[in-house]
């Protein structure tokens, strides 16, 4: 793991994907997604059902409502945008979206979140190595995630869902928030390291000018996010120790 030590060690920030990298909430969000859509397709009477490979297609590592969206492509179906504050109710993009983070937030409440063990070894790791740290993440949940986890205090920079929508700033796989949360830790994109476990987010990475994509398989399988982009793949971020 030499190789892995150096793509880090000679970093001076590394940019931390949430769900799926340091808590497995990555498979609460498939739960949710899973329950939104068996229900809507269900519902509407739609005879193809929802998949498992249908997260990995559609779904990881998007903005909420472009998962929405884009699943909904898949399936030849367009329902109306609606407002952002939309009832979960209602059969819109927003409304779905918005029902999709319901569920998602009444498992975390239930159930609550453990970081992966690995992952927090990694990041103490790299704090002691003197490296800048941010998570940059999809969900608008993950300031509630991190401190639900326990991580929160690890974290002085969280560019999350909201802070993209505030600004503008395209979701992945487009590098935007990567990009933006380095200049919040006045860090050049070339000295910072990417850690990502969703193709859309190793897309992001590799289509950046960072100094290296660390992929990290949950499930997405290693070929896949090597063909993405990463420049490696671990099972877990305790591998770069």
């Amino acid at each position: 793991m030499t190789e892995h030590r150096t793509a880090w060690a000679g970093a001076s920030a590394v940019l931390f994907d949430l769900d799926g990298v340091l808590t497995p909430t990555a498979v609460v969000h498939e739960q949710a997604w899973q329950e939104l859509f068996d229900g809507y397709l269900a519902e509407t009477g739609n005879p193809e059902g929802y998949r498992e490979s249908d997260y990995f297609d559609f779904i990881d590592g998007k903005p909420r409502f472009d998962g929405v969206r884009d699943f909904l492509a898949s399936r030849g179906v367009e329902l109306p945008e609606g407002p952002a504050d939309d009832d979960p109710s209602n059969a819109t993009v927003q409304g779905l979206g918005n029902r999709k983070n319901r569920i998602f937030n009444d498992i975390v409440e239930t159930h609550g979140v453990a970081p992966y063990e690995g992952s927090v070894r990694f990041v103490r790791a790299a704090l002691e190595e003197g490296l800048k740290l941010a998570v940059v993440s999809s969900s608008r949940n993950a300031p509630a995630v991190l401190k639900a986890a326990g991580l929160a205090g690890l974290f002085p920079v969280v560019v999350d869902g909201q802070v993209a929508a505030d600004h503008g700033l395209p979701g992945k796989p487009d590098p935007a928030t990567f990009k933006y949360a380095a200049k919040l830790l006045d860090i050049p994109t070339e000295q910072c390291v990417i850690v990502e476990d969703a193709v859309s987010g190793v897309k992001a990475g590799s289509a950046g000018s960072f100094r290296a994509v660390i992929g990290v398989d949950r499930g997405a399988g290693r070929e896949v996010l090597l063909d993405a982009g990463a420049t490696f793949v671990v099972d877990d971020l305790a591998d770069l120790l």
